[in-house]
């Protein structure tokens, strides 16, 4: 089965073809809090690094990662924490 954090990366690197791509599930510090699922999944920080977002201010390149991720938004990804550079 595919895990979240593996449909949050092949997402990312389709649409961007990074340089470099870290996805950390931080599900297990949110436990309790607000959109954590008991089974985890809901809370994700990502690190890229893409030549796509050269040239875009941060609130741009947030906005990007959050629309190549709108079905995982949709499906219970509840909270991303994003860290987007150009090289």
């Amino acid at each position: 089965m595919t895990t979240r954090k593996d449909r949050i990366a092949r997402a990312l690197t389709d649409a961007f073809t990074p340089i470099r791509l870290e996805v950390e599930d931080d599900s297990a510090r949110h436990h309790g809090h607000a959109g954590a699922a008991p089974g985890g999944e809901t809370h994700y920080t990502v690190r890229i690094v893409a030549e796509a977002f050269a040239g875009k201010t941060a609130l741009a390149r947030h906005r990007l990662v959050n629309e190549a991720l709108a079905e995982e938004f949709g499906t219970g990804l509840h909270a991303l924490a994003i860290e987007a550079r150009a090289p």
